[in-house]
C-alpha cells in the first residue's frame, strides 16, 4: 500500500522530498538507539558520544515539517489522495514515538551507573537488542522501494520479539534470577521499551505490506 501511496505523489514530485525526510529522522533513531544501549549496557563511564536529547528535539521538529508538507499537499491536491495523507502521517508519529523511547533508554543509562547485566536472562537480552537492531535496518532498507518481501520479515519476526520480552518481563516480576529491586526495575523497563520501539518499527513495515486499514495490524492471510 505504501507503495501506491509514494507512486501517485510522485506524479507532483512531493513524495521525494518527504520520503527524505522520513529515512532521515529513521535513520536518527536508530543512532540513537545504537548510542542508548551502548551507554545502558557495555558502558561503564556511562559517557554518550551522541547527544540523544537534541536529536531527539530534531526529530520532534521532522514530524511537524512532514505533517505540515502533508497537510499542503492535501489542501492543493486531489481529496482522493486523503488515505495516502493519512498513511504517511501515521508513519511519522511511530518515528517520533521510537526517538522517545530510545530517550528513555539513555534516561535508564544516566540513572544505572554501572553496566546493566540480563543475569540469567542475558541470552534472550542480547537477542531482542540484535533483533531490534536488525529491524532497523529492515525498514530503512524497505522503506524507499516499498520491499513487501523485507518488510514482511519484520512483521512476521515482531511477534517473537514481543513474546520474548513479554515472559522475560514476567519471569523477573516473579522474583526469577538473582536481582536487586534496582536491576530489577531497570530490566522490566528497558525491556518494555524494547519491546515498544520494536512495535513501531512493526507499525511502520506494515505500511508497506498491508492496506490503509490494517496498518499496525499483521498482514491478513489469505485462503488458498
Amino acid at each position: 500500500m505504501f507503495k501506491e501511496f509514494i507512486n501517485i505523489w510522485k506524479k507532483q514530485d512531493a513524495s521525494i522530498e518527504i520520503l527524505k525526510k522520513y529515512l532521515k529522522a529513521l535513520k536518527t533513531d536508530y543512532k540513537m538507539y545504537q548510542e542508548a544501549v551502548r551507554c545502558l549496557r557495555y558502558c561503564e563511564d556511562k559517557e554518550m558520544k551522541l547527544d540523544i536529547y537534541k536529536a531527539d528535539k530534531t526529530i520532534n521538529r521532522s514530524e511537524m515539517e512532514i505533517r505540515k508538507d502533508i497537510l499542503t499537499h492535501l489542501i492543493i491536491f486531489d481529496k482522493s489522495e486523503i488515505p495516502a495523507g493519512l498513511a504517511l502521517a501515521s508513519i511519522v508519529i511511530d518515528i517520533e514515538r521510537i526517538g522517545d523511547y530510545t530517550k528513555n533508554i539513555a534516561d535508564l543509562a544516566n540513572l544505572h551507573k554501572n553496566k546493566l547485566n540480563g543475569g540469567q536472562f542475558e541470552q534472550v537480552l542480547a537477542s531482542i537488542e540484535a533483533r531490534i537492531d536488525k529491524f532497523f535496518n529492515i525498514a530503512l532498507q524497505s522503506l524507499p522501494n516499498s520491499n513487501v518481501e523485507l518488510a514482511r520479515q519484520l512483521v512476521e519476526g515482531y511477534r517473537e520479539v514481543s513474546k520474548d520480552c513479554t515472559i522475560t518481563s514476567n519471569a523477573i516480576f516473579k522474583d526469577d534470577g538473582d536481582f536487586n529491586v534496582h536491576d530489577a526495575v531497570t530490566l522490566v523497563l528497558y525491556l518494555r521499551f524494547l519491546k515498544r520501539i520494536g512495535a513501531h518499527l512493526f507499525n511502520i513495515c506494515t505500511s508497506i505490506v498491508n492496506p490503509f486499514h490494517r496498518i499496525g495490524f499483521s498482514e491478513k492471510k489469505h485462503k488458498k
